[in-house]
């Protein structure tokens, strides 16, 4: 092991010798990648259509390209997930991360190209471990091996020209097969699609195992981490990997959940770090833990813009590059990737913390929603959930909000709806069951976090009286047309606040 140590570290210096060259000319690393992702696909389907050949610039690419999103991209990828190929990118695309929908779809199904999966989410995850290694010189991360849990969906075959599943699922499934001398459990349990059968198998392989790191979504690994503490009936996880020292985190939050993980692993050498990756590509990576931001790594064949979020409902809002962006404003992404999404809007806001280097903080969507659990629930599909319970139980809703309830010892989350009746539903329970089974009709990530309770409760309804919420809102000074009930929020500021309301 002090072998593959040695040789993990000189590679590592080669790489953080490139992060600090990207720290310090980011302008220079995305023009060169703008013009590698033009000339690359200067011959597909959407470079003929939007002119690519005649692009000489940015702003030529700005002017000849709209803003799109999902929807607009759909028709294209089901036409690649159909065998069609050089449509969008003129690689071979063969996979498709599947994660939670928009208002008019269930589900997403996002192209992940070979060299999405080589030059982006792989080199993100060895650019994690590299920063990490030159954070902590003494680090014996790579005497052991890392556990990383994956989605709850497993690959599945669409039709003979291509696969979906979680982007999990397909990096596991595409990873060099040397991977499996560094981390556990095998390919073969990580891929199965059977949650608790997943579960008591990691744990019984993993156990076993000198695990130094893991990496998963926080609500997730809690689940896990108390499956294999009552398993091994010990008190904490380092009676079980006496040498874990790093949790690779994302997804969701990780403020909810941080004094739980420091009691269930209670060590000061114990360290998180945080990572921003999505179907869409991996974006940034924590790359100092005295901070609280992640800096944006601009080399993984991904051309950022952005637009301030008060201009999104512009007819043509304005979209600017990495060179121009202010520290402390709120902006909407725009992603142009090495698998064939140009100037997607992915949804997500940010804040840049600083400029050279650029650092980030994630700060919502560009829609409200709540994803505590990584369940990714947005307003639309509460109203149309809200719509079939009201239906199905001859109920009457005045107005709602929605947040969430975070996971304790004890307790699983769940989603709390404060919620005020025209007319008061035909049964309480029924509403809730109406509900909860609409959403996971709409949302398959919700669905997934609902499976059999493991990560998420059904939903907790408080039925208030008529008028709480227009005494809310005048306590907040928020009367008036164009002011609106939040719906759902990632906190409990709105519920603490409604709460207070009610019990007065």
């Amino acid at each position: 092991m002090p072998l593959i140590t040695s040789i993990v570290n000189w590679l590592n210096f080669k790489r953080v010798t490139q992060i600090d060259l990207m720290r310090k000319y980011p302008d220079q690393i995305q023009e060169e990648c703008f013009i590698q992702l033009i000339d690359k696909a200067v011959n597909t389907e959407w470079g003929k259509m939007h002119g690519f050949d005649s692009i000489r610039s940015i702003a030529d690419f700005q002017n000849q390209t709209p803003v799109r999103d999902y929807g607009d991209f759909e028709p294209f990828i089901e036409r690649i997930r159909l065998g069609e190929q050089n449509v969008l990118w003129p690689d071979e695309i063969k996979w498709f991360a599947k994660s939670s929908g928009t208002t008019s779809h269930k589900s997403k199904f996002i192209p992940v190209s070979k060299d999405a999966l080589e030059k982006c989410h792989f080199r993100g995850g060895k650019d994690v471990l590299a920063i990490y290694a030159n954070n902590y010189p003494d680090s014996k991360i790579f005497s052991g091996k890392g556990l990383t849990l994956g989605g709850s969906h497993k690959v599945d075959n669409f039709n003979n020209q291509s696969y979906y599943g979680d982007l999990s699922a397909i990096l596991i499934e595409n990873l060099p097969f040397w991977t499996e001398f560094i981390r556990t459990p095998s390919q073969e349990i990580a891929l199965l699609d059977k949650w608790e059968e997943k579960l008591d198998k990691i744990t019984r392989e993993t156990i076993k195992e000198n695990v130094t790191s893991i990496a998963g979504v926080p609500s997730w690994k809690l689940v896990m981490i108390k499956y294999i503490l009552d398993y091994t009936n010990k008190k904490n996880l380092l009676e079980v990997w006496p040498n874990l020292e790093l949790f690779v985190h994302g997804g969701v939050s990780f403020t909810p959940y941080r004094d739980q993980f420091k009691k269930l692993i209670p060590s000061e050498n114990m360290h998180y770090l945080e990572t921003y990756n999505a179907s869409e590509g991996f974006f940034a990576i924590q790359d100092d833990s005295s901070r609280d931001d992640m800096l944006l790594m601009l080399d993984y064949g991904i051309f950022y813009e952005f637009i301030p979020v008060e201009d999104l409902q512009k007819d043509n809002p304005k979209a600017i590059t990495i060179g121009q962006v202010e520290t402390g404003k709120n902006y909407a992404i725009l992603i142009t990737t090495n698998s064939g999404l140009w100037r997607y809007l992915i949804g997500d806001t940010v804040v840049f913390s600083s400029t050279y280097p650029h650092r980030i903080k994630i700060s919502g969507r560009t829609k409200h929603f709540i994803n505590v659990f990584g369940e990714e629930v947005i307003v639309d599909n509460a109203e149309k959930a809200i719509k079939i319970a009201c239906e199905k139980t001859n109920a009457q809703i005045i107005d709602y909000t929605v947040g969430p309830v975070f996971m304790t010892d004890n307790t699983k989350g769940k989603h709390e709806w404060i919620v005020e009746f025209a007319v008061n539903p035909s049964g309480m329970e029924e509403f809730i069951y109406y509900l909860d089974s609409a959403l996971m009709s709409i949302n398959s990530d919700y669905e997934a976090k609902r499976y059999k309770n493991i990560t998420l409760d059904k939903p907790l309804i408080r039925a208030v009286d008529q008028g709480t919420f227009y005494k809310w809102m005048q306590k907040r000074g928020k009367l008036g047309g164009q002011n609106k009930v939040p719906r759902l929020f990632n906190t409990r500021k709105y519920l603490d606040d409604l709460i207070k309301i009610i019990d007065t």
